[in-house]
């Protein structure tokens, strides 16, 4: 039976995703958590093998703390279960160490059927992402090529700056300096081919809506 703590910070997600696994005798959940604290205390506690995480609860700090939870506990095996577009972050949680990125959009069969493939050892990514990214869009002048040269940290910062973060904000909750800041946000604006931050802002926010 596979253990697993469930980390977001929403009860009716938490509650959501106990409900489908409730009745499967593949699965016990060991854990509920809603945050970064109360998450490392539940891993340290317990010998999960699954953690459903969402990337954006209090004090987890997105790809970082994905690395630093991959690396801290090896044969857990993360799954990203986040609202994020997933044509910036799926990939990317997969490059950060996550098992799968499973899209908060997905119905209940996507779900379990991706829950069972990663406790089985695999790596899950929808079809429509995959298939997404083998049509001609996804050449490298294009959006989503652009979107998949940035790192984690740009993407992060990116992020941010779509949800109305100021440079000081976006330094206090990356553990970062201002000036820091401002040099992501130059290279954003190259890599993305844009005039200047509203631009770059309402590019972010088009894409995520599509």
């Amino acid at each position: 039976m596979k253990k697993i703590i469930i980390a977001d910070h929403h009860p009716i997600t938490r509650k959501g995703i106990t409900e489908l696994i409730k009745g499967k005798t593949d699965y016990s959940i060991i854990g509920k958590v809603s945050r970064g604290g109360e998450l490392q205390k539940a891993l340290q506690k317990d010998n999960a093998d699954l953690l459903i995480l969402e990337l954006d609860m209090p004090e987890i700090n997105g790809f970082s703390a994905l690395r630093n939870l991959r690396d801290q506990y090896p044969h857990t095996r993360i799954v990203i279960f986040s609202s994020h577009p997933e044509e910036i972050y799926a990939l990317r949680s997969i490059k950060s160490g996550a098992a799968g990125y499973i899209p908060k959009t997905s119905t209940s069969k996507v779900f379990l059927n991706a829950l069972e493939r990663i406790s089985k050892g695999g790596i899950f990514l929808n079809k429509e992402l995959t298939e997404a990214f083998n049509t001609e869009s996804t050449g490298e002048s294009s959006m989503i090529g652009r979107y998949k040269k940035l790192s984690a940290r740009e993407i992060e910062v990116l992020n941010l700056l779509s949800s109305g973060k100021r440079n000081k904000e976006i330094a206090s909750l990356l553990d970062i300096n201002e000036k820091t800041v401002s040099t992501y946000k130059t290279r954003l604006l190259k890599k993305l081919r844009v005039d200047n931050l509203a631009e770059l802002i309402n590019q972010a926010r088009m894409f995520q809506m599509a």
